[in-house]
């Protein structure tokens, strides 16, 4: 009889994303070919436009700092058992956080304003993570409603505060003030002009530096123990003395709060000013991110990597290839976020069954090998 066996790690982590990636790109190209366009020149056109010249290369790598922050926060979260889905909410309300200081210390130097301002974006991006978690944690709320329902909250909150309370009395348009001396994140194209107009700024050095926090926190340290703890097993973690509801609200506040460091990205980096809607939903392609990425900060990396290039190579596709229409791009980057999200164990079951069936062979060849050699 042949029997599942789980996937040793090497296949559960880079043979299934390998597999459901390619099953996106060869479903995209069936598109590409349908509309009467060469698949193999789309895709050169696609990795040209995300890695081929310096500008490209920054506006790929401005994309992956926004999903490695959101793909953070989705997997610390995971990793306490929560599903946290509000990623958006959190980087959209932490842009409240990141402007205010901006403006008020804007004719300082931006080595005072970035610290300060991440502080901020954390604190509400935290605060918007730490309810849902609180009422998960004391009041039995599912977090993914909850989650949900903290996306819209924060949308109208947003609406009401650019257009009632932060909007200048002389501009029609709902939008903060705008910081045009220091409470601007200094761009990487300031010292070095490789990366042309892209908007790549000092926040990638951020995103790389939570990689390697993320790391160190769930992995290395005895909170990130509780955290992995209570995430596979609640009731052995209760056993062992943890609290529970402790480490759900710790774990959706941190998420909270790596979430909101979209908020600098967007709003000091690219927009220096705060607008509807500026987290263009980075905080939903987190949860691809997160879950390509096993919730593992390399893979996390990686994945944020894959669509930052396919933002920006989508973009120099639909460009240079007019029969492949915006709206096609986002089909194309709707199928990987399928296969890789929520799609994910597609291959899992029979590639557990091609394993079962390697181990059952070696079993059955340790098993005739005494016979044979007792002949």
């Amino acid at each position: 009889m042949i029997v599942r066996k789980p996937l040793p790690r090497w296949a559960d982590l880079i043979l299934v994303p390998f597999l459901n990636l390619t099953l996106a790109f060869l479903i995209s190209g069936l598109v590409v070919l349908i509309i009467g366009e060469n698949p193999i020149e789309a895709v050169k056109i696609l990795l040209f436009g995300a890695f081929g010249y310096g500008e490209g290369l920054g506006y790929t790598l401005h994309f992956a700092t926004n999903f490695i922050f959101a793909g953070l926060a989705f997997s610390i979260a995971s990793h306490a058992g929560q599903f946290n889905i509000g990623a958006e909410g959190q980087a959209y309300v932490a842009g409240l956080g990141a402007i205010l200081v901006a403006l008020a210390l804007d004719q300082t130097h931006w080595l005072l304003v970035m610290p300060l301002a991440m502080i901020a974006s954390a604190a509400i991006g935290g605060f918007w993570g730490f309810v849902p978690g609180y009422l998960a944690a004391k009041r039995g709320s599912h977090v993914v409603i909850t989650t949900i329902m903290f996306n819209f909250i924060a949308s109208a909150f947003m609406v009401y505060m650019l257009n009632r309370v932060l909007k200048q009395s002389d501009n029609m348009a709902p939008e903060s003030a705008t910081v045009v001396n220091a409470g601007r994140m200094p761009q990487l194209r300031e010292w070095w002009d490789y990366f042309g107009y892209s908007p790549l700024n000092v926040m990638f050095f951020v995103a790389v530096a939570a990689l390697i926090a993320a790391y160190i926190l769930l992995w290395r340290t005895e909170l990130g123990y509780k955290i992995r703890t209570m995430g596979q097993n609640p009731s052995a973690a209760h056993y062992a003395g943890i609290s529970n509801s402790a480490i759900v609200m710790i774990a959706m506040t941190i998420s909270g709060a790596v979430a909101g460091m979209i908020a600098l990205n967007e709003v000091l980096g690219v927009q220096n000013r705060l607008v509807l809607d500026f987290v263009f939903g980075y905080g939903f392609v987190g949860i691809a991110v997160g879950l390509m990425g096993r919730n593992h900060p390399i893979g996390i990396a990686l994945a944020a990597l894959l669509f930052g290039a396919l933002y920006q190579g989508g973009q120099e596709l639909a460009f240079m290839m007019p029969a492949v229409t915006r709206e096609m791009i986002l089909v194309i980057q709707a199928l990987v976020i399928l296969f890789t999200g929520a799609m994910e164990g597609l291959f899992r079951r029979p590639l557990e069954m091609m394993f079962g069936m390697l181990e059952f062979s070696k079993s059955e060849k340790s098993d005739d090998a005494p016979a044979s050699s007792k002949s």
